[in-house]
């Protein structure tokens, strides 16, 4: 088949892009010479500043005059004139945009309520099953038909100037904390990081990574936790800068939640905590040296969801307050070692 111009739809949050891009790259391989366009949300678009095998990144802002803004996307889609438009989604708004491509290759979930105008539909199935498939394999289900079934990993592209601005904070062992999550149920309690933080040894450097809106926390860790080498650097660096970070440190640590698909782009050691949700549901690490630490009590209300919730509908939230700090200190104490 040939193929000229290709867009990717996928408008939801960071890590959703993050596992995304296993699309691009082997798009690229299969058709070398087409054209690749990405769609993503308003926010994210430096994330995929300068990938090599992008021609633009189109955005979409739903900050304000949402459904304006997607009149505008649909016919700027329109008039690209795509051969193949791969939606990610499982959204009517995205399925919106897919139907009205004017694509002739038009592929995308059976989840989504448009996919009846989408001109190939895949399942999309999430459960429980240890061995069940990975959200990248799910979604390299949607071009297997025009490639093959090999799997690719997310992969994304530093520049030479955000791995510059970095290596001041590379000169000593270090290790990255991400203790921030969009939900309640997916974030290890706070005084549970400070308790971890308390007790790493002086001589690692403790960074603290998040955006602008997490500073607070990340600065309420480091006062009560006291370790003498910990720094915030919470909304001060880029998304690809913070890549560049966590790619060289000693272990990552990150919640449920996008650093830890920050980690696996960059093939990063990284240590995953999963409170209200499970690894199983296929959303889990992808770095080759990868730990998993969730509570080792047994709970029949866990998990409570696909997604994390505002609040514990038992309202103890044991899954995460029963997670014991000694499991992340055996983390870091397997790659020191």
């Amino acid at each position: 088949m040939f193929l000229k111009k290709i867009l990717i739809i996928q408008t939801a949050s960071l890590g959703d892009v993050i596992l995304a891009t296993p699309l691009i790259e082997k798009l690229h391989r299969f058709y070398p010479k087409a054209q690749i366009d990405f769609l993503l949300k308003y926010g994210y678009e430096d994330l995929l500043l300068g990938h090599p095998y992008l021609k633009s990144v189109m955005v979409w802002d739903k900050t304000e005059k949402k459904y304006h803004h997607l009149k505008e996307l649909i016919q700027i889609v329109r008039e690209n004139k795509y051969d193949l438009v791969v939606n990610t989604q499982r959204f009517a708004s995205s399925g919106l945009i897919t139907a009205l491509s004017g694509a002739k290759h038009r592929v995308g979930f059976s989840k989504n309520p448009l996919s009846l105008f989408f001109t190939k539909r895949v399942k999309h199935k999430i459960g429980k099953a240890v061995n069940g498939p990975h959200e990248i394999e799910r979604n390299l289900k949607l071009i297997e038909h025009l490639t093959d079934s090999t799997v690719d990993k997310p992969v994304l592209y530093p520049s030479k100037h955000d791995i510059a601005r970095v290596s001041q904070y590379k000169t000593k062992k270090y290790i990255t904390v991400s203790p921030a999550s969009l939900w309640f149920t997916k974030q290890y309690p706070w005084e549970k990081w400070v308790e971890f933080v308390a007790s790493v040894d002086d001589d690692i450097t403790v960074y603290f990574l998040g955006s602008g809106k997490d500073k607070a926390l990340c600065d309420k860790i480091i006062v009560q936790a006291g370790h003498t080498n910990s720094l915030n650097l919470a909304g001060k660096l880029s998304l690809l800068e913070s890549a560049a970070l966590i790619k060289d440190a000693l272990l990552n640590y990150t919640n449920d939640s996008a650093p830890m698909h920050l980690a696996s782009a960059m093939n990063a050691r990284v240590a995953v905590l999963f409170c209200s949700t499970v690894p199983e549901f296929g959303f889990g690490p992808l770095s080759e040296s990868n730990f998993i630490i969730q509570t080792e009590k047994r709970l029949a209300c866990r998990p409570c969801g696909l997604h994390g919730k505002k609040t514990c509908p038992k309202g103890h939230f044991d899954c995460g307050k029963t997670i014991q700090n000694k499991q992340l200190l055996e983390a870091l104490q397997k790659v020191e070692n």
